[in-house]
């Protein structure tokens, strides 16, 4: 058995979740409802007295074995969403580095020529904090896991933290290991 795949996830209240007969699981809860289409050899069971799901593979072949865990991740990913929400942090290092949210658009000053405007999906909602001393930092909250960490990945890649200095994107806690810049020549 899969160590991930066999455990069962408990359903918190206020979490709903159905099964169609497309395999198709929708997850309804208090901050919004998430759809994951699941392979046809898994089979997913709901007990509702207990308020468990379980996921069940029906061979131990290698894509029976890997499937199993997927699902269970997937569907835990999204109970957990619907319920709690997920959250990214990210901080901007650089003289004149700046982050601006206005509803939706987030406007980003990264040393360019221009600044960047991106628009967000409905689904994440975004809030930015400059603080005296400090370094300006994005916080990005949503209840889909897989859209929230596409969308810090791409505000991330519009300017990696560089190896010299440090300076660029990265998420809180994120540690950047630096190299040494040219050495000093000895005569």
């Amino acid at each position: 058995m899969s160590r991930i795949g066999k455990l069962p996830i408990q359903l918190p209240k206020g979490v709903e979740i159905n099964i169609s007969e497309q395999n198709v699981i929708s997850v309804k809860g208090t901050l919004g409802t998430l759809v994951q289409t699941v392979d046809p050899a898994i089979k997913v069971n709901v007990n509702n007295e207990e308020n468990i799901i379980t996921v069940e593979r029906p061979t131990d072949q290698n894509r029976h074995r890997a499937l199993h865990g997927l699902y269970r991740s997937l569907i835990f990913n999204m109970v957990k969403g619907v319920s709690e929400g997920y959250t990214s942090v990210q901080e901007i290092i650089g003289v004149g580095y700046k982050a601006q949210a206005n509803g939706q658009l987030l406007e980003l000053a990264l040393g360019y020529s221009h600044n960047i405007f991106m628009e967000l999906p409905s689904e994440v909602t975004v809030e930015t904090t400059a603080e005296r001393g400090k370094n300006p930092t994005i916080i990005l909250k949503s209840f889909d896991k897989q859209l929230l960490g596409q969308v810090s990945s791409k505000i991330r890649s519009l300017r990696k933290p560089e190896p010299y200095k440090g300076k660029g994107i990265r998420f809180m806690g994120e540690v950047v290991r630096k190299k040494a810049g040219k050495a000093a020549s000895s005569k």
